[in-house]
């Protein structure tokens, strides 16, 4: 189970996740459910836990199980080149934001202020226009 926002805050960013493992033999797949946070919540706290309520999607889920937004499968021998590591980042979930070399930041950022300065220039010279009218 990785653990909600939290349990660690300030220190990760990470959603909770069930994991589920065959009990009746090797594991082929392990099963991955992503829990959502309720309804207008941004992280569970000590004194806003998990309800058990919250868990009635899940239990409902398990009886017809199939992959979704919030479940997916991992065959094992992933979990096993990874050298079973078993945080394994919903497929379909939010991805991280992606990590660029200083110099394309630099640029990114120039780019957008350019960008920004252009749109300033057009929203003066339609007041100005209005103005004169």
């Amino acid at each position: 189970m990785r653990l909600p926002n939290g349990v660690f805050a300030p220190y990760t960013g990470i959603p909770t996740n069930l994991l589920f493992f065959e009990r009746d033999g090797p594991t082929k797949e392990i099963w991955y459910y992503e829990v959502p946070l309720p309804e207008g919540r941004k992280q569970y706290t000590k004194t806003q836990p998990m309800q058990f309520e919250e868990f009635t999607p899940i239990i409902e889920w398990w009886k017809d199980r199939k992959e979704n937004g919030h479940a997916w499968k991992v065959p094992v021998e992933r979990v096993v080149e990874s050298g079973y590591n078993l945080d394994i980042k919903n497929p379909n979930g939010k991805q991280d934001l992606e990590h660029l070399p200083p110099e394309q930041l630099a640029e990114s950022i120039r780019n957008k202020e350019r960008r920004i300065a252009e749109i300033m220039a057009e929203i003066k010279q339609v007041l100005a226009d209005g103005i004169k009218q």
